[in-house]
């Protein structure tokens, strides 16, 4: 071996590193809330949880990724959205304790930086943490050539967010009546997509094709970003009556609302009371899926179900929130259907 080696010959090019730092300081400067110092370059982000009103907080974290939606992104080299989805994942977690999400932190993980790609990818979580309300207050991205292929990267999100100590959901009264409403999905949001995709390549359909009924093709139907449901649930905290909120990702309905209930109780769903946006009926009918099957591995038009007290319902804005059931007494199934058969 002649001469000396660096650090860009074993392929991690710190420059374009630090380049990219300068690139997205300003997207990030545009996520500032109080609380939050958000220049980027140091080795930790600092927020102040003085300044935020709180009289007794509890902190609440979480951390989540995308998953296998990025394929698609990186496939089709659309890559401005994909960051919100993966703000999207952390805080409505977040906000199913009765959190406001603060602060977010992100790790960009790719075998050689391309700064523009990643750019995209930065400004996307910016515009979900602004959607969000907390701050971006650092991050990692690291080059990891021989892990990652050239063209792929992998994306992780961490929020932190507080609650004061006596507001913190689920509560422990959730009782039979007690009404549920589900906030609409934009689509698929960022779970299901190893079977999407499985899907797609059994079929031989090409991303660019628009399928009978849509109106954008299909990459542009799947990468549609997850609802970012925080301000319209702080809200409806603050009205009043809500018990519990259920952030429906993997595990569909069916899983996801079981982890709020106690054991006394369950949940019925009328399927006969939301409409499914048209990519859930095409996955179906492409896949020769029981409708079981993708109520436990999709959203399937309901991206957040929350319990609201029986007494509060008549407060129920009905032409905004779809009432999709009640809680009833416990069945052995904690997860009832209504008109599945027409789902």
């Amino acid at each position: 071996m002649s001469g000396s080696a660096t650090y860009k010959d074993a392929g991690v090019d710190i420059d374009a590193g630090n380049n990219l730092v300068d690139k997205i300081k300003p997207i990030v400067k545009s996520t500032t809330r109080t609380g939050a110092d958000t220049d980027i370059g140091g080795f930790g982000g600092l927020f102040d949880l003085a300044k935020c009103g709180y009289s007794d907080p509890i902190m609440v974290a979480a951390t989540d990724g995308v998953g296998t939606k990025l394929k698609i992104a990186q496939i089709v080299k659309k890559h401005d959205t994909i960051g919100i989805d993966l703000v999207a994942m952390c805080v409505n977690d977040l906000i199913v304790q009765g959190a406001e999400p603060l602060f977010f932190l992100d790790y960009f993980a790719t075998g050689k930086l391309d700064i523009d790609e990643a750019a995209d990818v930065i400004k996307g979580i910016a515009d979900g943490c602004k959607q969000a309300g907390c701050a971006l207050i650092g991050g990692e991205t690291a080059e990891m050539p021989g892990i990652y292929k050239l063209g792929d990267y992998d994306l992780a999100g961490f929020s932190v967010g507080a609650v004061e100590r006596d507001a913190i959901l689920p509560t422990k009264n959730i009782a039979e009546g007690d009404v549920i409403i589900g906030l609409k999905s934009s689509g698929v949001h960022s779970n299901g997509f190893s079977l999407v995709r499985h899907i797609i390549e059994q079929n031989g359909i090409s991303y660019d094709e628009t399928p009978e009924g849509f109106d954008r093709n299909l990459a542009e139907t799947l990468l549609e970003p997850t609802v970012i449901y925080v301000k319209e649930c702080l809200e409806l905290i603050k009205n009043g009556g809500v018990k519990a909120l259920a952030h429906i990702t993997g595990g569909g309905l069916t899983e996801n609302i079981p982890r709020i209930l106690e054991d006394n109780i369950s949940v019925e769903i009328d399927l006969a009371s939301f409409t499914k946006p048209i990519i859930f009926d095409w996955i179906r009918e492409k896949g020769n899926i029981e409708a079981s099957e993708m109520l436990k591995t999709f959203n399937c038009g309901i991206g957040m179900a929350i319990i609201i007290d029986k007494d509060q319902a008549d407060k129920i804005d009905t032409n905004k929130y779809d009432i999709i059931g009640h809680v009833v007494a416990e069945s052995g199934k904690k997860v009832i259907y209504k008109n599945l058969e027409q789902f």
